[in-house]
């Protein structure tokens, strides 16, 4: 095999009709626009670049990379997995198949908590994943810490590892516990409990798409209690973990928003309950205050 610095360049009109080929073969729609998409993700660069800069050169090791990101996607791998790596607000955090991938919806998240509470004090980000809420509220916000919790060791890996490498964007530090929920975060004050939950329902598996379902980390999607178990459990302890006057954010899914809004009404801990819509309309946030 040649030296791996040897490697030949390519250009990028080449890579994207050679890539292009690969996915189509595989019966995925738009090919040749995913394939510039795949580019300009391992590059770490706006999508339009590849198109402006035909006739750039690739090195030798990203083709490489282009290639098995490519035979990836063809075998059914979701576009981040297949990069490695996932857009969430202002940041780039690598991914893969220990954590969820990061969505639009809980960018808006974020936003909530920003709004409403976005500085001093401590902000506890519930089953972090790949860090994307706590590092994004590390970078946004001014809190005086962050700290994020994840059942997950696999998970907590990839999410200290994009903390690393984003370690000089960080207004405030990031501490990572393991443990279920709460349960590493019990002696804590925080100002803001921000959590998007497992929130779909075991029986509802077939539903979801397969790029879902079959490649994404079961227990960051899956809760018991048709889907609100883990949600009901943080808002048990939450309370005990907020001081007076304190935000908690929950992501819901939009088919129980109503359910989860009545569990904090009617825990007396708890005032102004409110619930807020996504980008569709769709009722996906539940906000509540500690008394």
């Amino acid at each position: 095999m040649a030296d791996r610095g040897l490697l030949a360049s390519i250009t990028v009109e080449t890579a994207v009709s050679r890539l292009a080929a690969t996915l189509a073969a595989a019966g995925i729609a738009a090919a040749r626009h995913e394939a510039r998409d795949l580019i300009a993700a391992l590059l770490d660069v706006p999508r339009f670049w590849p198109s402006v800069n035909r006739d750039a050169e690739l090195d030798g090791e990203l083709w490489e990379q282009a290639q098995r990101a490519a035979g990836r996607r063809a075998r059914g791998a979701p576009f981040a997995y297949a990069v490695g790596r996932a857009a969430f607000r202002h940041l780039t955090l690598d991914v893969d198949e220990r954590v969820l991938i990061p969505r639009q919806e809980t960018e808006l998240l974020v936003e909530q908590v920003l709004a409403v509470a976005g500085e001093g004090g401590v902000a506890v980000d519930v089953g972090t994943g790949s860090g994307a809420i706590a590092l994004a509220l590390a970078t946004e916000g001014r809190f005086d810490r962050v700290v994020a919790t994840d059942v997950s060791l696999d998970a907590l890996a990839v999410a200290r590892g994009n903390a690393e490498r984003l370690a000089a964007a960080l207004r405030a530090p990031v501490e990572f516990r393991h443990g279920s929920l709460l349960a590493p975060v019990r002696e804590v004050r925080a100002r803001v409990v921000v959590s998007n939950p497992p929130y779909i329902s075991y029986d509802e598996a077939a539903t979801l798409p397969r790029s879902v379902r079959d490649w994404e980390p079961a227990p960051a999607l899956y809760s018991g209690a048709e889907g609100m178990a883990a949600t009901a459990e943080i808002v048990r302890e939450a309370a005990a973990v907020l001081e007076p006057g304190g935000l908690l954010a929950l992501e819901v899914d939009m088919r129980r928003a109503s359910l989860v809004a009545d569990r904090l009404m009617s825990d007396a801990r708890y005032a102004d309950v409110r619930v807020r819509l996504d980008l569709t309309g769709r009722e996906r946030f539940v906000l509540a205050t500690r008394r």
